[in-house]
């Protein structure tokens, strides 16, 4: 789904510089083969994506077996945990538990496998990359400056990637301590060449920051750049399965307004 393109390989060290990083798939079909296919037309190295590929959505075996096929690197999210029954599904609200239970229902073994495997966070990479935060790899939200300031100062790369909020955005911490945030419309670009940053693509399957098409973040690690991207899918289609399949009604709902 996203060939590797040689000539944007390190040719010194062997490592890919460019990457398709996507979060939160939330068993959203149409969105992931969307998103995809926008990776594949940008020509990337290697997708790595943050976790949660189930919960919410109705197609929960299908985009564990395509991010088994397509991801380089993928973590495991709080919604993933719940359906392997390593964490306490009361903690989740009312309409998440319902999907999280209904998923526990319907999946497969081979996708259960393959989520048992993985794990919230992953610091081998020149990226540290995190399902929720550095501090709290599982449930933290970083929404504000002051939580990435604590986030930047407990991991050890200078860039990390964060999902698990659904939302598109960055922070960042200047050379002389000044930490700064911004949500990141389609078409942004940032320059992560300097300061120490935490990026969040949004969302794949169910964005939250009013823009309910497909987000991924094109990360560029020879020229050290960021760009976010957002791609349309049949939104329509994913919401029809989410009712066929019995799950509440607001699931659907929301992927139209993109909250």
């Amino acid at each position: 789904m996203s060939p590797h393109r040689g000539d944007t390989v390190d040719p010194d060290l062997g490592k890919p510089l460019r990457i398709a990083l996507i979060s939160d798939v939330h068993a959203n079909l149409p969105a992931f083969r969307a998103v995809l296919d926008d990776v594949a037309e940008m020509g990337v190295d290697e997708t790595w994506c943050l976790g949660d590929l189930v919960g919410y959505g109705a197609q929960p075996d299908e985009c564990t077996a395509l991010a088994r096929e397509a991801c380089d690197v993928c973590l495991v999210g709080n919604h993933d945990l719940v359906v392997l029954g390593k964490l306490d599904i009361s903690t989740f609200s009312l309409n998440a538990a319902l999907a999280a239970r209904w998923t526990q229902e319907q999946i497969g073994a081979e996708a259960l496998g393959f989520m048992g495997e993985l794990e919230p966070a992953n610091t081998d990479r020149e990226i540290g990359l995190f399902h929720a935060s550095p501090r709290d790899p599982v449930w933290e939200y970083v929404l504000s400056t002051l939580q990435a300031d604590a986030c930047i100062d407990a991991m050890d790369a200078r860039v990390g990637a964060i999902g698990h909020s659904h939302v598109a955005l960055f922070f960042t911490r200047s050379d002389s301590g000044e930490v700064r945030g911004e949500q990141t419309p389609a078409g942004t670009e940032v320059d992560l060449s300097s300061g120490r940053w935490l990026i969040n693509p949004g969302a794949v399957g169910q964005p939250r920051d009013g823009d309910p098409r497909a987000a991924w973040v094109l990360l560029d690690l020879g020229s050290w750049t960021a760009q976010w991207r957002r791609v349309d899918y049949p939104i329509a289609e994913a919401a029809q399965a989410i009712e066929r399949a019995g799950l509440p009604r607001a699931l659907a709902d929301r992927l139209h307004r993109g909250e």
